[in-house]
């Protein structure tokens, strides 16, 4: 066999290749179930929904996500992920379903419902219940990153749908995060949390019609956070209508 090679246009010809996945923009993926996780290091009940949650994680169209909350911490363990604006999310998901139960390890889906956090089985039966019921009202939301830009499409509501107004949600989190739990009820482990909320922001309201919304990249990168996604929701705590998860900035 005769191999010729040529330096110079082999060169060229990765250059070429280079600079085409340089500036290639990294797209979304959509999620139709968006699976909330209020979980506490100081909760015995809670290392079982923690594992499940990242076994949700590896599904392509499912936003899984942990939120852990503070109100444990008196038990004898300070939650080092905690945040009170998880909690406050929490009761207003409670407030908002009518039923007031605040628990963990507690699972909301789609803004809509909620489960045990543990239990595969109703979790399952709640995110298809949620899909059906959301399915004529979904929104498509789309994610981009070009350039030093994060890029976020919201498309127009469908005609047949309810809701015409929400908040558009920008979600920052870092992918896994392993704990040792020195006291409390789970003293002694090391627990694994997967999809760790550490910011949720508002970053603007929509109308019913389609809008585009840029956000700088670098400050977001320089938080060192490694997820982020996007979810529409209509009021505070309702029914998420769109979501779409960035793996790659």
């Amino acid at each position: 066999m005769i191999r010729i090679f040529n330096n110079t246009l082999s060169g060229l010809i990765l250059a070429s290749v280079v600079l085409a996945i340089a500036v290639s923009p990294a797209a979304a993926r959509p999620a139709s179930a968006v699976i909330e996780l209020f979980t506490s290091q100081g909760c015995s009940s809670c290392p079982p929904a923690d594992e499940l949650l990242a076994e949700y994680a590896q599904r392509d169209d499912v936003l899984a996500i942990s939120m852990p909350v503070d109100y444990w911490d008196y038990l004898g363990w300070k939650d080092t992920l905690a945040s009170a604006a998880n909690s406050q999310r929490q009761r207003e998901y409670a407030s908002s379903r009518g039923d007031r139960m605040v628990y963990t390890p507690q699972v909301v889906v789609n803004g809509v419902a909620a489960a045990p956090g543990y239990d595969r089985e109703i979790i399952d039966s709640t995110i298809a219940a949620s899909i059906s019921q959301l399915d004529p009202h979904n929104v498509v939301v789309d994610l981009e990153s070009i350039d030093e830009k994060i890029i976020i499409s919201v498309e127009s509501a469908n005609e047949q749908s309810n809701y015409r107004s929400g908040t558009l949600w920008l979600v920052l989190y870092k992918k896994q995060v392993e704990v040792p739990v020195a006291r409390g009820e789970n003293a002694g482990r090391s627990i694994t949390y997967i999809n760790v909320v550490r910011e949720m922001t508002p970053v603007g309201t929509w109308n019913g019609d389609r809008a585009v919304y840029t956000l700088p990249k670098v400050d977001l990168m320089s938080r060192g956070l490694e997820g982020c996604a996007v979810l529409l929701q209509s009021g505070s705590a309702g029914p998420i209508i769109g979501a779409a998860i960035l793996d790659n900035w």
